[in-house]
């Protein structure tokens, strides 16, 4: 059988209705986003809303904290360590994978951070006994470890602000985000906070979850792809190769202007017949649209305008999207939207005119992109 031989703007169609960006999800929740989606980023809560307000109709206001609160979505440091509301079992199955690369047990880590092994371990049944049954501030938690004489050298580590000690924890189980207290963050075990939480699987098995649910939003895609998104590479190329050839017939080769790459067999009608999309939309900041394949993908974003979506700090800017391609980026005002193109003139007024009308709801909805 003759490979199937699909064009990069088919590949981008065919995204942007699998994620409900063309065509949003009607009487939609937060949930089933975030579960096609394989997870909204939620570093900055506002962006998580916003992915969720775009892809429904009526957009959804607070549908992510609504989701968290209910034990629907858990919130916990997933892929490339930032956090993420994820399905409990995608993030279980996210946990796994990422923590199957023992990046805290690597001799840099060490160096970097100094905590040992022995520390981490010692560390992980500490906490999942702390939070078996109550939910603590970051202050109560650190308090409560430094106490103990095998861990009192460890409170600078341990109050980083970029919880550098904690992602491991969360990695391995032991503890996820729990509900605020005010502006105050929690933590808590997810036994405690998710109903018929699964715990955590084998690699493999997690994998035969992961994989396709990335390929069903962000395909066709190559197996280093997949892992620059969960973990930024820190796995080993033979391993994620290996899942991905795990799923045999569950996966074919395709070419996308001749490059190969691997798809869900079972979308591969969809993609065939998918057309250029040449609708403009408005996505929020921290997007999964670009996310997903990450902003190095040239293709969907130009090299020579990374910078202006990927900024200081890891800020993601929201995005203008002409034709599946990211054309500029925009910012809310007072008045609607002030739009900042890489190329003026580049798309149509009146097309940059729907796409704005269609974001007002979510800025109607507190979703508010920055």
């Amino acid at each position: 059988m003759s490979t199937l031989q699909l064009s990069t703007e088919q590949v981008l169609a065919w995204r942007l209705r699998r994620q409900w960006v063309a065509a949003p999800l009607v009487d939609g929740a937060a949930t089933p986003v975030s579960e096609r989606l394989a997870g909204v980023q939620a570093q900055v809560a506002s962006a998580a809303e916003t992915a969720v307000a775009v892809r429904t109709a009526p957009a959804v206001r607070d549908g992510v904290a609504a989701a968290l609160a209910a034990g629907d979505l858990v919130k916990t440091w997933t892929m490339r360590g930032t956090l993420h509301a994820m399905v409990p079992a995608q993030a279980a199955a996210a946990l796994a994978l990422i923590g199957s690369a023992r990046t805290w047990e690597k001799p840099v880590w060490q160096r970097n951070f100094g905590v040992n092994p022995e520390q981490m371990r010692a560390l992980a049944a500490a906490v999942t006994e702390l939070l078996a049954d109550r939910a603590l501030t970051r202050e109560e938690l650190v308090d409560a470890l430094v106490a103990e004489p095998a861990f009192a050298g460890l409170a600078d580590q341990l109050r980083s602000g970029w919880g550098t000690v904690l992602k491991p924890l969360a990695w391995q189980g032991a503890l996820c985000h729990g509900p605020a207290q005010g502006a105050k963050i929690t933590f808590t075990s997810p036994a405690r906070l998710i109903p018929g939480w699964p715990g955590l699987p084998a690699p493999e098995d997690a994998a035969r979850l992961l994989v396709p649910a990335y390929l069903g939003a962000y395909g066709p895609a190559l197996p280093e792809t997949f892992d620059a998104w969960l973990s930024r590479n820190s796995l080993r190329k033979t391993v994620v190769r290996g899942w991905f050839g795990d799923l045999g017939a569950r996966l074919t080769e395709v070419e996308v202007d001749g490059r190969a790459r691997w798809a869900l067999t079972e979308h591969l009608d969809e993609l065939a017949a998918a057309r250029p999309d040449d609708e403009v939309y408005l996505l929020g900041p921290f997007d999964q649209y670009v996310l997903g394949p990450g902003t190095g993908d040239t293709d969907l974003l130009p090299k020579e305008h990374r910078a202006k979506v990927s900024r200081t700090a890891g800020w993601i800017s929201p995005l203008i999207v002409a034709g599946g391609h990211i054309v500029g980026t925009w910012t809310a005002a007072e008045d609607g939207v002030d739009t900042d193109l890489f190329e003026a003139g580049s798309i149509g007024a009146d097309a940059l005119a729907r796409a704005i009308e269609r974001v007002r709801p979510v800025l109607a909805a507190g979703a508010v992109a920055r």
